[in-house]
């Protein structure tokens, strides 16, 4: 089984379930606010994509008004964000999505915002990706994709954590938050036509931010 699957089995999930309630706990509520920060959005349709066990949706869903569709591919995954969010009393508000971000199964132009944190770096084909995300993101929509740890005192501490635990992380993390992957992401972008997008690279992590300005596809 490749590292990849081992990620999404069901020892996987319970790990990713583990590390997102304790080392990674405090970033969810940093990511979230910086998103309503950044957009200025705090109402209608967002879709967490590899939402993994819930935790962004969650931090998200407490600080704004926005209706959530957390979507992964893990059954596993899945299960586990159901409890999440019936424990945080947000069933109302987060609906769960066994779905695949090559093949995603939303209607055209229906979100207002699409987020996801961590899981770009796993996508088998960037470009399907983000023709998919392009397709059900609404006119005047944003994203906010990528990976991060929300600021910079968190991004060092937990990385420091996340290194004294696993040494191989350490250049895993540096290639995934890089300008080379800037690079990369930029290629795709016009490749595939995006015409409005920005790649930050800052003290809150790597995030690929689009600015749909229309509704044709692409």
């Amino acid at each position: 089984m490749s590292e990849n699957k081992k990620k999404f089995d069901k020892k996987g999930a319970k790990n990713m379930d583990e590390i997102s309630k304790t080392l990674f706990a405090p970033i969810y509520p940093i990511i979230a606010e910086n998103i309503i920060n950044r957009f200025g959005i705090t109402a209608g349709t967002c879709i967490d994509i590899g939402s993994g066990p819930g935790a962004l949706s969650i931090a998200l869903a407490k600080q704004s008004d926005f209706s959530i569709r957390a979507l992964d591919f893990s059954k596993h995954m899945n299960e586990i964000a159901l409890k999440n969010i019936a424990d945080a009393n947000l069933n109302d508000r987060i609906q769960i999505v066994q779905g695949d971000v090559h093949n995603i199964p939303i209607e055209d132009n229906y979100a207002d915002l699409i987020v996801s944190r961590g899981s770009v770096f796993f996508w088998e084909d960037v470009a399907t990706a983000f023709r998919e995300i392009y397709r059900i993101l609404k006119s005047g929509g944003k994203t906010y994709i990528g990976g991060g740890f929300g600021n910079k005192e968190l991004r060092d501490s937990i990385s420091a954590e996340m290194i004294r635990k696993n040494p191989d992380w350490k250049e895993f993390n540096r290639k995934n938050i890089s300008q080379e992957n800037v690079e990369r992401f930029q290629n795709v972008l016009d490749e595939i036509g995006v015409s409005s997008y920005e790649i930050i690279l800052e003290d809150e992590g790597f995030w690929i931010i689009i600015s749909k300005t229309d509704q044709e596809a692409i």
